[in-house]
């Protein structure tokens, strides 16, 4: 399993192929629809990504508060498909790559491949297991939207893997083919 530290630069990230295992540490932004669609009025108003979320990598999970002494008692992906309205607009202003669960649309791959980001996926249904992999947890903005607030964790050695590469390539698509092949 390659190790990433987040924030991570494009370069970087362009080393990685569709499939990689890979374990992030480093800063990530927890962000869902409701998140999403306020990032991006911002970004439309201002003109420039808000929160430092340039450069950062987006999380589509709605952490759960503290328990078990975790700052998360759970903490998992949730659809990426949700997200597919404005994620192109995202990674084109500078969000480098975000992480979810299941298929992407066209339109992320082709982003991806524009802008050389990514897009890891994690495993659904472990939420309590991974917030084992989250050492801090600080909502940012947006706290009147309780499990959809912006929230930024760092996390260590959190597994993900490569789902759509800075080319494009796209993990589910080729699976798709080789499984009608």
């Amino acid at each position: 399993m390659r190790e990433l530290l987040l924030p991570a630069d494009r370069a970087e990230l362009s080393t990685l192929s569709v499939g990689d295992e890979v374990a992030l540490t480093g800063d990530v932004y927890a962000a869902r629809d409701a998140t999403h669609a306020c990032i991006v009025e911002l970004l439309e108003r201002d003109g420039v990504l808000p929160f430092g979320l340039a450069g950062a990598t987006i999380f589509y999970a709605g952490p759960t508060p503290p328990a078990a002494g975790l700052p998360a008692g759970a903490v998992g992906p949730t659809t990426a498909k949700r997200m597919d309205t404005w994620t192109p607009a995202l990674l084109r202003a500078g969000v480098v790559a975000t992480i979810g669960k299941g298929v992407r649309s066209r339109e992320v791959a082709a982003a991806c491949a524009e802008t050389g980001s990514v897009y890891f996926a994690a495993v659904g249904g472990a939420a309590a297991l991974l917030a084992r992999h989250v050492t801090s947890m600080e909502t940012v903005a947006w706290p009147e939207l309780g499990t959809e607030a912006l929230v930024r964790m760092r996390l260590e050695a959190f597994p993900v893997f490569v789902a759509i590469d800075a080319r494009g390539g796209d993990l589910y698509a080729d699976a798709r083919a080789q499984w009608k092949a």
